[in-house]
């Protein structure tokens, strides 16, 4: 007892010589568990600078971040032997990013997915944006939120480091009311996960859908395509789609057809079957309904590689997520390392909304008002098996 007083009484003598504050003590907890880094990423091609941000985890998960754009480049996670590979599509440099990019790790808004005939009505008025796909619009426009440049700040954060964007889309910037304040941090988590939180608020009624648009591939720096990836969605529906990827209005039921996910399949067992709706999307293109909270986080899918045992559970507070099998992807991109990104080299695990809902009044709203404050969050959670 007498031992254990004498060691107290030493350890607040030596606090009390060498006081610090939350913040140094909240410092000295990110320099235990992870660290940021910030070097010069290149120059848009009106000279502005971006930034390239590396966040590494405590366990040594690293993800590299650029401020134009939101762009995820990078994300190392270890497989099954411990070894660290890349595992999201992406370039080496910001050229590549800038001159031929499908929305590679991108943020994406205002409005993700795709809205018919590029126009809604709001209170009555109707707008019109960018028909950037076909006669519709998609994801935000000709320069949406993935072609902008974010004020980036490093935070602070015992869970690990993070990283906070900020943008301001003007009043009717690409078409879209108000002024939106948008924020989206990204927090890479010591226990292996990365953590997304977006919030915005207007000045004027708006619609707002954002999601995170990185392409999977858990084999490590995009070995070969994803269609031996096991993949789970626990929903029944689908939002279903006409030839131009629009949706009908029906929630269509998956039971019984290649896009019931709610037993894990390989992604490529059924990708080719003769059914309409992936005749229609060229494969997996399309918003699963989940069951879902806004106060709350559900699981949304759960990815999986066989050789490299690399998994990925994804949980979010949407109502929606969109499984995109890269099949657009067509061998003409030469991503990094010099790989040569092939039909179905990535797949999109999209938390938002279901596409054009501001023009359907029987889907979850879209709508954010003066007052209101839009805020949802999506965990994706690294694992190997």
């Amino acid at each position: 007892m007498f031992l254990t007083r004498l060691f107290l009484l030493f350890l607040f003598a030596l606090m009390a010589c060498n006081p610090k504050s939350n913040q140094d003590r909240v410092s000295d907890t990110i320099k235990n568990t992870g660290t940021t880094t910030k070097p010069a990423y290149g120059n848009l091609p009106d000279g502005q600078e971006v930034f390239l941000y590396t966040l590494t985890n405590g366990h040594g998960l690293e993800m590299k971040v650029t401020n134009y754009g939101g762009l995820i480049t990078s994300l190392k996670t270890p497989d099954r032997n411990s070894v660290l590979e890349d595992i999201v599509l992406g370039y080496d440099s910001l050229a590549g990013y800038l001159t031929q990019s499908p929305l590679f790790g991108a943020i994406v808004g205002r409005y993700a997915n795709r809205i018919a005939k590029a126009k809604f009505k709001l209170d009555g008025k109707e707008y019109t944006l960018a028909n950037n796909n076909g006669p519709n619009s998609i994801h935000g426009g000709r320069k949406g939120f993935d072609k902008v440049v974010w004020k980036a700040e490093q935070v602070l954060s015992p869970d690990g480091p993070s990283l906070k964007l900020t943008y301001l889309s003007k009043d009717m910037e690409e078409g879209f009311p108000g002024n939106l304040n948008v924020e989206v941090v990204y927090t890479l988590g010591n226990s292996n996960e990365l953590k997304i939180t977006y919030q915005a608020t207007t000045d004027k009624t708006t619609v707002v859908n954002l999601t995170q648009h990185s392409y999977f591939n858990l084999t490590g720096n995009a070995k070969r395509d994803i269609l031996d990836h096991i993949l789970m969605i626990p929903a029944d529906s689908i939002v279903a789609i006409d030839k131009m990827l629009i949706p009908t209005g029906q929630l269509k039921r998956v039971a019984g057809t290649p896009l019931d996910f709610t037993t894990p399949h390989r992604v490529g067992a059924r990708i080719d079957d003769s059914d309409e709706q992936l005749e229609l999307a060229r494969g997996y293109d399309h918003c699963f309904v989940l069951r879902s909270s806004a106060d709350s986080l559900w699981r949304a899918a759960t990815l999986s590689e066989p050789v490299s045992g690399r998994t990925v559970d994804v949980f979010t507070t949407e109502p929606g997520v969109q499984i995109y099998s890269g099949n657009f992807l067509s061998g003409s991109i030469k991503g990094k390392g010099g790989v040569f990104y092939k039909k179905r080299f990535g797949i999109c695990l999209e938390t938002g909304h279901f596409p054009d809902s501001p023009n359907r009044p029987e889907f979850p709203s879209t709508a954010l008002k003066p007052g209101e404050i839009y805020k949802t969050s999506t965990v994706f959670k690294f694992g190997v098996k």
